[in-house]
């Protein structure tokens, strides 16, 4: 066994154990089914999902569906979560639908995005190891669970509370979000698809005045659904407090803008148009 298929066999059982401790913090104060809460029965399906979907993706050695089954997690544990959540109220509906309407969006762009390109390269060295391409499902399992926790926590949670202020301006929090991350995603792809493009990089519309807009999106609408929440969270329960702050961190530290900025970086860097670009143009944070 190869020494990253060893590591791989430690890391695995201490991703499922973060899972389970996430899973038990934020059942606390949720509503139950059959005795068990809400709450971890739904984090289980996010990870059971991915460990099921990961079966054939191995024995095909794919990855083409990755990105779709992560969009699918969020939309089934959602309507998991309300159709058994006792007491559902106008904040549980708000909340999934926001919840599912921005899974929809992402996971056909997504699909859309590799079907046409017929591969993701990040996947290459992964695939052929079980446990690395096994991780890499469980770690989106994670990411769910931790992307969602503020809206999971407030759909299963037994203390509900009617719309208030937190709703009417996370909502709107949540609307510039997604409207700033759809736009971004519209003009790059429409941006792309111009022949006339061919080796160039996108420094028009919003990514005039961003170099990440569409993450920058992504983070807003997540911080919109935490704000929705708060009002019903109590004690352990503010550990899903984490998700807008996961998102941020998973975007500009780890997954998104750096693997993009090396990737721009190694491409274009050197050249003086890009240089200007770089040099005027924020990272995340669009300039007014």
């Amino acid at each position: 066994m190869k020494n990253a298929d060893r590591k791989s066999l430690i890391v695995f059982p201490i991703l499922v154990l973060i899972g389970i401790l996430f899973a038990l913090a934020g059942s606390q104060g949720g509503g139950l089914v059959g005795g068990m809460p809400l709450f971890a029965l739904s984090v289980g399906l996010a990870f059971l999902i991915q460990w099921i979907v990961f079966i054939p993706a191995f024995m095909y050695q794919t990855e083409k569906y990755f990105d779709l089954t992560g969009s699918l997690t969020y939309i089934s544990v959602t309507l998991i979560a309300v159709i058994f959540s006792p007491g559902v109220d106008a904040r549980s509906i708000l909340l999934a639908v926001l919840v599912v309407i921005w899974a929809v969006r992402l996971g056909t762009f997504l699909f859309t995005r590799i079907k046409k390109a017929g591969k993701d390269d990040r996947f290459d060295e992964l695939k052929p190891s079980f446990f690395r391409f096994l991780n890499v499902w469980t770690i989106q399992g994670l990411w769910v669970t931790f992307t969602m926790a503020a809206a999971l926590v407030a759909i299963t949670t037994a203390n509900h509370k009617q719309l208030d202020l937190f709703a009417i301006f996370g909502l709107l929090v949540w609307v510039i979000g997604f409207s700033i991350e759809v736009a971004a995603d519209f003009q790059k792809s429409r941006f792309s698809a111009d022949p006339a493009n061919k080796g160039k990089f996108i420094q028009t519309g919003l990514w005039s005045r961003s170099r990440h807009p569409n993450y920058f999106g992504e983070i807003v609408l997540w911080l919109g659904v935490a704000i929705i929440a708060i009002p019903v969270l109590q004690g352990w329960q503010w550990v899903a407090m984490i998700s807008p702050v996961f998102v941020t961190l998973l975007l500009t530290r780890v997954s998104g803008v750096p693997l993009l900025e090396a990737k721009a970086d190694k491409k274009w860097g050197g050249q003086e148009d890009y240089e200007t670009y770089k040099k005027n143009t924020p990272v995340l944070i669009p300039r007014l």
